[in-house]
């Protein structure tokens, strides 16, 4: 039985925390773990395109803090991508791990104190156990995809979740261009 989804949501965030602490501590773990990470955050954060940021926005009220989540998960797969091409031994590492693990905790909270707490105040129970199960789903279908690894449908989510104009008939490298460059604005 999945569950809220809030509940869900909150622990893939402390299940990325403790894997950026481990990171940060244990240099020698470096390379197993990064791998976990990668495919962790980029699965969690699909899932929540997909199936829990629509329903946020039209049923819960909040498009505009979806909009903003969304452009924060543009960056931080940017962010992901760079540390996943970075040599867990270098010292360049370190750097990149920490512009990550800032954006991401400020994405984190921001969700945990205004998108997730608008979601258990504007859905029902049942709702939120309907969308829990669709993320566990979703979730679960992403597992092993990279940053990177974008369909032209994911981005035509996120450009949707962003509230980026003008981007149906475009192709997907277009679209990319121009999703990138709107969370970068």
């Amino acid at each position: 039985m999945p569950g809220d989804v809030v509940d869900l949501i909150m622990q893939d965030h402390r299940e990325v925390e403790r894997l950026f602490d481990e990171l940060k501590d244990s240099p020698e773990k470096r390379p197993n773990l990064l791998p976990v990470l990668t495919t962790l955050l980029t699965a969690h954060s699909r899932a929540e395109e997909a199936e829990v940021y629509p329903v946020a926005a039209s049923e819960a009220g909040e498009k505009e803090e979806v909009s903003h989540s969304q452009q924060e998960h543009i960056e931080a797969d940017q962010l992901l991508a760079k540390l996943a091409s970075t040599d867990p031994e270098s010292a360049k590492f370190d750097k990149v791990l920490q512009n990550l693990i800032d954006a991401v905790s400020h994405h984190v909270d921001e969700e945990e104190t205004k998108v997730l707490p608008g979601m258990r105040a504007n859905l029902s129970d049942e709702r939120r156990e309907q969308l829990g199960a669709a993320f566990v789903a979703s979730r679960k279908q992403h597992l092993g995809e990279q940053p990177g690894d974008m369909t032209r449908d994911q981005l035509a989510q996120q450009a949707s979740n962003a509230d980026i104009p003008g981007t149906s008939g475009l192709s997907k490298a277009a679209l990319k261009k121009k999703v990138e460059r709107q969370a970068d604005l």
